[in-house]
């Protein structure tokens, strides 16, 4: 782990120190009786202590493709992508990184002669993420865990489930369906109508070639009663952001969510607004994970090895991200703990400051 961590970017061989450790970390991955959920095991209870210092927590769901360029695997279908990775991150709503939560990683199936995979729904991931967010929640009872997912969560049987089991975990989802009311209206047609409730304005960060931009929505909240089915009813806040004053040539951002958390003021839905803007750490995990770490350069072989490649790499990540968020937030602090003194070095080095560090300063260069 340390020798990835330290180079991540850099193939097996090259972080290793020798053909010794090149092949134990071989015969690691070769290992049949360790499985790669046993891998992030410890990982999963470091996070759960990280958590525990915390009134709120957000558990962020999403899935990304992992592509190996048509390298065939014992296991891995023979697609453009050969794998589905769908963690369970925690972060707080300062957006600092606390660890993975739990994971489901699986090879897509192929298709059989009737077009169809034999793998189960891909939809369950987000129900069971779900459950282990609510299998949490339930014991720790002074922590408010908020599951906050993107628009493929939006099924109602993810909502009946949360109710079946006394929502121990809050909901927050970004929905796409115009669902049918009781009385007939439409769901955000019926939440739009009539004067917002006020407005949010925040910046949106630089993302893809995209400039940060200043963004000002107008928020709306109602609370309703949806119908998943004949006799059954599952209750939920909706919440729709709605930008105005958009500049020429910018498509306006709308985010339409909904919640099983009770809100009724402006204060609680900004609340929940930036709870959901906090989503888009996944996406730089995802982005540490392909880019930084190179997953998806890794040679195959077996699905299993692969499978436990994948586990190291996730934390690794993980550790990566959090670096990165604290040479964000705190530009100025030590970096004596987290590098040794050749690391620090080097990077001045890398990075051309100019002048480099003396030999008892080690503070951090971000």
């Amino acid at each position: 782990m340390e020798r990835l961590a330290a180079r991540p970017t850099a193939g097996v061989p090259q972080a290793c120190r020798g053909w010794g450790e090149t092949m134990a970390a071989y015969r690691f991955f070769d290992n049949g009786e360790v499985e790669w959920s046993a891998i992030l095991e410890p990982h999963w209870r470091q996070t759960e202590q990280r958590m525990a210092a915390q009134s709120v927590v957000l558990c962020l769901q999403d899935t990304t493709k992992l592509d190996f360029n048509g390298r065939q695997a014992a296991g891995l279908a023979p697609l453009s992508y050969g794998m589905h990775l769908h963690p369970t991150y925690a972060v707080t709503p300062e957006r600092v990184p606390l660890g993975v939560l739990d994971a489901w990683l699986r090879a897509r199936a192929s298709r059989d002669a009737q077009d169809k995979r034999g793998s189960l729904k891909e939809s369950l991931r987000w129900i069971e993420g779900y459950e282990r967010v609510a299998e949490t929640a339930s014991s720790r009872p002074h922590m408010r865990l908020v599951h906050v997912a993107n628009r493929e969560a939006g099924m109602l049987a993810l909502k009946v489930r949360a109710q079946e089991l006394g929502t121990p975990a809050d909901c927050l989802i970004r929905s796409t369906h115009d669902r049918a009311l009781p009385e007939g209206a439409k769901l955000w047609a019926a939440t739009t109508e009539g004067a917002p409730l006020g407005e949010i304005a925040f910046t949106m960060s630089s993302r893809h070639g995209v400039k940060a931009r200043q963004v000002r929505q107008h928020v709306w909240l109602r609370r309703i009663e949806l119908p998943p089915g004949v006799g059954q009813s599952v209750a939920a806040t909706c919440v729709v952001a709605r930008e105005f004053d958009v500049p020429r040539g910018v498509k306006p951002i709308e985010w339409r969510m909904l919640t099983n958390r009770e809100a009724t003021t402006l204060l609680e839905a900004i609340e929940l607004i930036d709870w959901y803007r906090a989503r888009w750490e996944i996406e730089i995990l995802f982005n540490v994970l392909k880019n930084g770490c190179r997953a998806e350069a890794l040679q195959p072989g077996a699905i299993e090895r692969l499978e436990r490649a994948l586990a190291l790499f996730l934390v690794v990540a993980w550790r990566i991200a959090h670096l990165m968020h604290m040479g964000r937030s705190c530009p100025d602090l030590d970096a004596g703990p987290l590098f040794d003194v050749d690391e620090i070095r080097g990077v001045y080095l890398l990075t051309d400051i100019g002048s480099r560090p003396s030999a008892g300063s080690t503070r951090c260069c971000a």
